[in-house]
């Protein structure tokens, strides 16, 4: 009794491998292999591309945000003072801040005072919002002491000196730098006999950071905390109480123990609340954008079928010859399974070298694509970060690598099963 050759056996793939090497002329589909072959491998560069942008721009925005804002903003729900207005200040911000830097997972706490003004230099001026920080507490600060593009010495930086520390976007829109002396103008000044006169300071900028966030560098000033206390009539009191944890993405189990901490009539306000809407829209968005891509891999993928089908009509009398010598109809649906995986793989495989490649080097991409339109093409006002990021993960690249292999095994299955179940007698009848 003649023994069954096991599936996949080394025949089948001779037979799939002279199939998909055919020219034209004998009958292969050799030009829509190729095709099925570029569809595949662009659609799983495009996909990769977009979930290494995706999680580049998240990481990136959700950095940026952490490195230069509080975590956690702890401020008071307010009393009524004499003249009947809320008073919203804390005035036992030490003991406070003290209490809430002891909590564990919480890195470090440190009080501010913050209010808007007018900067003026020269005849140049703009609305910024000046921060009143102790310098310790911003040389802690990552996004502003630790920022890559950075001008002026941050040790300047102390209380009982006039001087300040600015973005570069607020740089930028006066024309100042390091050195110069620019007028900080505030509309809750001096209180005399006839109302309320703005108060005008003058004050050396010794810093200019770069956050990495257009909105955050284009409106922040940063000042010693006991000069702005004194600036924004706030002697002996601070406006809240910045707060930095460890965990930042995962700090629901300190929220309470901070709250505890900072005591009764207080109130809190996580980077997340601020934030949030623009996080889930992204997530939102995300889920959109891996639908559509999915639907793009599986057109890549139907090309497979086409060629398919054009292979197994032009190969209908080998297949009755095969049948004929003895082919089981097993053997032929693996024949031709593996000239559309075949096809599938090596596409894929082909996409994920070409979408791991934008992603590791997509700054000189973009700079090109910069170039080449003539400059202009991001705009960080709109987009909040000064360059297209990218961070290619694992997991993004299997998740690609799995639905362009899933998709073009369920297409190839089925012009394979009908190419399984021809009819010997059918395909020689007229040959």
């Amino acid at each position: 009794m003649a023994r069954t050759p096991p599936p996949f056996a080394p025949f089948e793939w001779k037979i799939a491998w002279r199939y998909l090497r055919a020219r034209r002329a004998e009958g292969g589909v050799s030009v829509m292999t190729w095709i099925s072959l570029i569809g595949i491998m662009l659609a799983v560069f495009a996909l990769i591309a977009t979930l290494a942008v995706r999680s580049g721009f998240r990481s990136e925005f959700v950095g940026t945000i952490l490195g230069a804002n509080a975590h956690v903003t702890v401020y008071s729900a307010g009393e009524f003072d004499a003249q009947g207005r809320v008073d919203r200040t804390i005035a036992e911000y030490e003991e406070m801040t003290s209490r809430i830097a002891q909590v564990p997972g919480v890195e470090r706490a440190a009080p501010l005072v913050k209010g808007q003004v007018l900067i003026t230099n020269r005849d140049r001026s703009s609305g910024v919002e000046v921060f009143g920080i102790r310098p310790d507490d911003l040389r802690d600060l990552p996004g502003v002491a630790q920022s890559e593009q950075t001008v002026g010495d941050l040790t300047q930086f102390q209380d009982g000196e006039d001087v300040i520390a600015i973005g570069s976007g607020v740089a930028r829109s006066i024309g100042a730098t390091v050195g110069d002396t620019v007028k900080l103008t505030s509309p809750n000044g001096v209180k005399t006999a006839f109302g309320t006169s703005p108060r005008v300071n003058a004050y050396r900028v010794v810093y200019v950071f770069s956050a990495g966030r257009y909105d955050i560098d284009r409106t922040r000033v940063y000042m010693p905390f006991a000069q702005a206390q004194g600036f924004f009539n706030r002697e002996g009191v601070a406006d809240e109480i910045e707060v930095m944890v460890e965990r930042p993405e995962e700090m629901t189990p300190v929220l309470i123990p901070i709250l505890e901490a900072a005591g009764g009539r207080s109130q809190i306000w996580t980077w997340q609340d601020a934030s949030g809407g623009f996080l889930r829209a992204l997530e939102v968005e995300d889920n959109v954008m891996f639908i559509i891509l999915s639907i793009l891999v599986l057109i890549a993928a139907m090309n497979i079928v086409s060629g398919l089908i054009m292979l197994v009509k032009n190969k209908g009398r080998d297949i009755g010859i095969l049948r004929t010598i003895g082919l089981s109809e097993g053997s032929i649906l693996r024949v031709f399974f593996i000239c559309g995986a075949f096809t599938g793989i090596i596409g894929t495989f082909m996409g994920v070298i070409l979408g791991c490649l934008f992603a590791i080097y997509i700054d000189p991409i973009f700079s090109f694509v910069n170039y080449v339109m003539g400059g202009g093409v991001w705009d960080p006002s709109i987009r909040g970060i000064y360059s297209l990021p990218a961070e290619l993960h694992l997991s993004d690249v299997l998740k690609a690598i799995g639905l362009s292999l899933g998709l073009s095994f369920i297409v190839t299955y089925f012009p394979a099963r009908r190419a399984a179940r021809l009819n010997p007698v059918e395909a020689l009848r007229y040959e």
